[in-house]
Formats: structure tokens, sequence, C-alpha cells
């Protein structure tokens, strides 16, 4: 579990986020949203702690996030940043196998080429895992990149974006990937995303901020309404019932 208490912070003397009280629990995937500017990319680096929590506290599974040892924090959580910066020349296999840097210190064990394999295979890299990183497509990328991090084998993933710049079919195996590793593996899945309907589609939670709060959270068919649009992103966009779940009409 995730637990935030009163978390506020600031760049450059700017308020971005306020008075954040939320409890993200362990299992299923979780969807950030909001507009842009509303927090989202902010408060997902201070639960990985990329950034200093400045006000507030974040506990993961009871411990006060400050206190976790970094090496021990690596084998807690997995962070893929919206600009994650890879070296072009780096073959997928090896990509993947630097995400088990953690338990392996460079010095891979029979386990960690088990957990590689097993990653390669489950995200439908094996006629890629020989190609460089900079020779492949930006669905192909990204399920390489979500492969390193699930070989860190940490129980929470905590994902930036990730279908920025995917088309359709790419963004929608994406999501499915990440479904499938909350519901297979019990992994916790915390997401940023943009789209409102692949939050409504594959979300098991949605949490929506707008001006640096929590406006509304809960399940997707409870939040992803009219009002939501309205209050989150200032829009009176059309809301309707398709296949059981809210589509958001553009």
């Amino acid at each position: 579990m995730i637990r935030i208490e009163d978390l506020s912070h600031s760049i450059a003397g700017m308020h971005i986020l306020r008075d954040i009280t939320l409890t993200l629990p362990r299992g299923g995937v979780t969807a950030l949203i909001g507009p842009n500017g509303a927090g989202k990319s902010t408060l997902l680096s201070l639960i990985a702690r990329l950034e200093r929590v400045q006000s507030g506290r974040i506990e993961i599974d009871g411990c006060d996030l400050s206190g976790i040892r970094g090496d021990e924090l690596a084998r807690k959580r997995a962070i893929l940043t919206q600009h994650f910066d890879i070296a072009p020349r780096l073959s997928v296999q090896q990509l993947v196998a630097f995400g088990r840097y953690p338990h392996s210190r460079g010095q891979p064990t029979v386990d960690c080429h088990t957990m590689i394999d097993r990653a390669i295979a489950r995200f439908d890299l094996q006629d890629l895992r020989h190609r460089m990183i900079d020779t492949l497509s930006g669905g192909q990328r990204q399920r390489a990149l979500i492969a390193m991090i699930y070989v860190q084998d940490s129980p929470y993933m905590l994902l930036d974006e990730p279908l920025n710049n995917l088309d359709i079919a790419a963004s929608r195996s994406l999501m499915q990937h990440l479904v499938e590793l909350a519901e297979q593996d019990g992994r916790t899945v915390l997401v940023v995303l943009h789209d409102v309907n692949y939050a409504a589609a594959y979300a098991d939670r949605i949490v929506a901020l707008a001006g640096g709060r929590v406006v509304l959270q809960g399940a997707p068919a409870d939040v992803v309404d009219a009002t939501l649009l309205r209050e989150v992103f200032g829009t009176d966009a059309t809301v309707e019932q398709v296949g059981g779940r809210a589509v958001v009409m553009v």
C-alpha cells in the first residue's frame, strides 16, 4: 500500500501539488489522469523518490519513503519516466538485463537469466532480442522498456505516460500487458495517462488531479462522467455508455 499524507510540492516558487492525501492499495492498475500541469508526473516522481518530499509524508508498505535504503527501494518499486535515457546501441536483451541490476549488481545469476528470458517471452520480444534499441518502432521500444522494469521484480511499477507517441494497436497491447501484470503477477501498477478512455477501459481505479489537487477518485464506472470532464478538464464533452463502460465522445 502507498499512503500519501498532506503532500505539497513547489518548483521555482510555483505550487505544483497541494495537500495531497491519498491511499493506493496493493494490486491492480491505478491511472493518474488530469490536464497538463495538474501535477501527475510530479506526484509519480515523488512516490518513486526521484524528487525529495518537501512537505508531507509518503509511506510504502508502512515504511516512510525517506527512510528506505536505495538498494531496498530499487527492489520495492520500478519506475519508467517519460524521458528514459537509453544507449541507442544496446540490444533488447541487454536493455532488459539492465533491470536486474538491483539484484545482480552486474553479476547475473541463474535466476536473473531465467527472469530475463521470461520477460522477453512475455512481452513478445523473442524475434527482437538481438535487435538494437534504435532500430525498433515506438511500440516495440516501449514493450522492451516495460520488460526491463518487469525483471526488476518490484511489487510496485510506476509508469509516466507510457502511451506517448504510440498508435492505437501498440497502446491497446501495452495496456493489456499492464493489466495482465496486475492480475497474474500481483503487481501494483500506477500509470499516468492522458487519454481518459484508456483509463476507463483498463484501470481498476482512477485518481483525477487538477490544479495540484485530487479532485475525484474511484472506480472508472463511478468517476468517468460529465462532472469529471467539467471539473478536471474544463470541457463539456459527452460521455456515453458503450459496451458497459463510459466512453468520452470527441
